[in-house]
């Protein structure tokens, strides 16, 4: 595959080595030089020395927790995309590492390849984010009050997450996904008044 500019360095932090190994073998295919840690404090020393292209990090890291290297990482502020991956997909977890600066989160069992895929999009978003000549580089209107991430996620990995939502919560629709999170997650056939909407 043609990559091109978007080779670059990976860090995977995970302390299962077929996490670790199954996603390398694909990126270091691509021409990304994979580097991996097994525990939190390891990455954190590394990671305040030199940039990646990009991060995998898995939430249930021994010791230091996936999110708390998020918080003492200031992920917000990391000049790289920061992809969390875990076990426990629930919503709030995700929820929680997205605000805590992750750029996404991916749900183990995963496949290799789509995640190479997503790390790919993260860079060139990136990438595109941070180009003199970038729109997301221009001052409009709050643009102040945006950060990296904010400005760079891009419309599929929106749907994505949307669709992840409305999937595990069993949501048909937008209007659904109100009337179920209104009620305290309790589905139910009684309508709502429009007002409540």
């Amino acid at each position: 595959m043609q990559i091109g500019a978007l080779m670059s360095e990976i860090f995977i932090v995970d302390d299962d080595p077929s996490v670790r190994s199954a996603p390398a073998v694909v990126l270091t295919g691509e021409g990304h030089q994979v580097t991996s840690f097994i525990e939190g404090e390891a990455f954190l020393s590394v990671a305040r020395l030199r940039t990646p292209g990009c991060v995998l990090i898995d939430l249930h890291l021994p010791g230091c927790s996936g999110l708390d290297v998020l918080r003492k990482l200031d992920a917000h502020c990391y000049p790289a995309p920061i992809l969390v991956i875990s076990g426990h997909g629930d919503v709030p977890t995700a929820v929680d590492a997205i605000r805590n600066g992750a750029l996404d989160f991916i749900e183990k069992p995963f496949d290799p390849a789509a995640v190479a895929t997503r790390v790919r999009e993260a860079i060139e978003a990136w990438q595109n984010v941070n180009r003199e000549d970038s729109i997301f580089g221009r001052d409009f209107p709050g643009h102040d009050r945006l950060t990296g991430r904010e400005l760079g996620i891009s419309p599929r990995t929106i749907e994505v997450h949307r669709a992840r939502i409305m999937e595990k919560l069993a949501a048909k629709n937008a209007a659904d996904l109100m009337r179920i999170v209104l009620r305290g997650g309790r589905a139910g056939s009684e309508r709502l008044s429009d007002r409540a909407i």
